[in-house]
């Protein structure tokens, strides 16, 4: 039969019997002596010592009466080591890797109170998954501001993960054995760590002391209350400044994926020979002396470095570990910023000269109508050319193959009808276009491509014009003027109802209200036959409001307003009345 005792060990009881007891004391004490040639820190060691002891104890205990016996000692000294075993710790950490020495264990979920911004949750899901806290952190900020969700659970694993407070928990977290060894490790390591911040609070409590910022030893209570004050605008100010640093890793890090996603998809694209199917380039990659693909890479670079910069700077400001950039690459990435910048500045000035000049081509063709013949207006588009379902003016282009050549395709074409004193009718066309020179200007004028056809009394005109695809920064366009001689009949088809541009008539009809009525040239412009009076111009309207002549199926009515007098004078089958 043997005697029991009781035993706090770690602040838990236990019932131990004598021999369990003894064989514990043993094992303790030697413990003690293992670490007698270093006393710092060892209270503490034996403490966590202690503690751990009595957590796996606890682990074996089912009930309040169960008795500690020395089996169960002996499972336990196992597990934590034996002393003789680590009598020469800093040897065997030294040359741990050399011999292959490796002790797995179950990692726990802990939340790290040394490396916390909020709560250590980040920190502490860190090493249970084995990431940097930086990278965990960016993810809680892409729930935060992307899904919106970390919001809620962020605060719950706050609450449900408990915090690392003992060594062991801390070894526990990362995964690491918690026996003797470890235990002793990381409080010399905490201690090394206390104890330069001690002698660094010292100095500076020196330095202090020393200046006259510290002349009085004690403080009033306003002094407190400021000094209260002040550290809680710099709390909050940090948790601004964390907030900002977020802001511009989220900010900087989409900018470089879509940078890099347009880099991959313009560049591999042109320098592959695939043309720009599957891209649309802006105006400023047309017609200019680099290749599209040097292009792109220099707009890149020259994005992508100051964006490089601020996420950096987003990681730094959110912490303190992340080291920054060496000398050497600063230097490198500021040389290398510079060259895509002044490359860029050629192509920009490259640019600019390819529009300095403007450049026409006239052509003129005589109309063989007769006059008494009504010529008819019409604008054509070719379906197999544009995808444009409606055929109109338009000031922007499209890329198009004619003959399987790739060519630009444009509708941007003005129509006027006009008034000439000779005898037969004319079409003038001209083709505008710009250009580094005007020489250049007046080529490239004349090389736009545009077709009409004059079928009986038909006029059919192109409603668009191809020109060369590195045009597209030229500002082309096309005039086209119809002359006609006095009292020759036109009729304008509803096709030229955008085309219509600024064409003169006596009754002041808006171009757009012109089209599907005849008219009859005049000195003065066209004069319309079969239009209503409401599409007329105010100003005609004005210009006739003292005559009135209406015609109907009751005779003919006129009324003379000239200011003070009024006359009407009415047609009729009664005869003419006269008042």
């Amino acid at each position: 039969m043997n005697k029991t005792i009781n035993i706090n060990l770690g602040g838990i009881f236990f019932h131990i019997d004598e021999l369990a007891y003894q064989k514990l004391k043993s094992y303790l004490d030697a413990i003690r002596r293992s670490l007698s040639d270093d006393p710092q820190g060892r209270d503490e060691i034996l403490n966590d010592i202690e503690l751990r002891i009595g957590e796996l104890l606890s682990e074996r205990i089912k009930n309040e009466r169960q008795v500690i016996n020395e089996s169960d000692i002996d499972e336990i000294t196992k597990i934590m080591g034996k002393p003789e075993d680590y009598l020469v710790d800093e040897e065997l950490f030294e040359n741990k890797k050399q011999y292959g020495y490796k002790t797995t264990s179950s990692k726990k979920l802990f939340r790290d109170g040394d490396d916390k911004f909020l709560g250590g949750v980040c920190s502490g899901l860190g090493h249970y998954f084995g990431m940097d806290a930086i990278w965990v952190r960016i993810i809680w900020l892409i729930l935060l501001f992307g899904l919106g969700i970390g919001f809620l659970i962020y605060p719950l694993l706050w609450i449900l993960i408990p915090q690392a407070e003992t060594t062991a928990e801390k070894l526990q977290m990362k995964g690491e054995p918690v026996n003797i060894s470890n235990i002793e490790r990381k409080i010399r390591e905490e201690f090394q760590d206390v104890t330069s911040r001690v002698k660094d609070g010292v100095n500076d409590v020196t330095e202090k002391v020393k200046s006259s910022e510290f002349k009085s030893k004690a403080k009033s209570g306003i002094q407190e209350i400021v000094e209260t004050l002040g550290k809680i605008i710099l709390a909050i100010l940090n948790v601004f400044g964390k907030f900002i640093g977020a802001l511009l890793i989220f900010i900087a890090a989409v900018t470089l994926i879509a940078l890099i996603f347009g880099a991959f998809s313009w560049g591999s694209i042109e320098m592959f020979g695939l043309g720009t199917d599957f891209v649309q380039y802006p105006p400023f990659f047309f017609d200019s002396i680099m290749p599209v693909w040097l292009l792109i890479v220099l707009a890149f670079i020259a994005i992508g470095i100051p964006f490089i910069i601020l996420f950096m700077l987003g990681l730094r400001i959110i912490s303190s570990n992340v080291k920054s950039f060496s000398t050497t690459t600063k230097l490198s990435l500021l040389g290398i910023w510079i060259i895509a910048l002044l490359g860029l500045a050629f192509a920009g000035i490259n640019f600019a000269s390819q529009t300095a000049y403007d450049g026409a081509f006239n052509q003129t063709e005589e109309l063989t109508i007769i006059p008494i013949d009504t010529l008819k207006i019409k604008m054509i588009g070719n379906e197999n050319l544009s995808n444009e379902r409606e055929l109109r003016r338009r000031y922007s282009s499209e890329n198009v193959y004619d003959n399987d050549v790739q060519k630009l395709y444009s509708t941007r074409i003005n129509v006027d009808v006009k008034y000439t004193d000779q005898l037969n009718a004319y079409i003038k066309i001209r083709k505008e276009s710009e250009g580094k020179s005007r020489l250049v200007a007046n080529k490239d004028a004349e090389a736009i491509e545009y077709q009409f056809n004059l079928n009986d009394k038909d006029l059919l005109l192109n409603g668009y014009f191809l020109s060369d695809i590195k045009s597209q920064i030229k500002d082309q366009l096309i005039d086209i003027t119809v002359y006609l001689p006095i009292n020759s009949i036109v009729y304008l088809d509803n096709s030229t109802r955008t085309f219509l541009d600024d064409v003169d008539n006596v009754q002041n009809i808006h171009d757009r209200d012109m089209p599907k009525h005849l008219y009859k040239m005049t000195e003065n412009g066209l004069e319309c036959l079969d239009c209503d009076a409401s599409i007329f111009g105010d100003s005609f309207n004005r210009e006739n409001e003292h005559f009135n002549l209406n015609i109907d199926k009751n005779g003919v009515e006129i009324k003379v307003n000239d200011g003070d007098k009024n006359a009407k004078v009415k047609i009729d089958e009664n005869g003419i009345i006269i008042k």
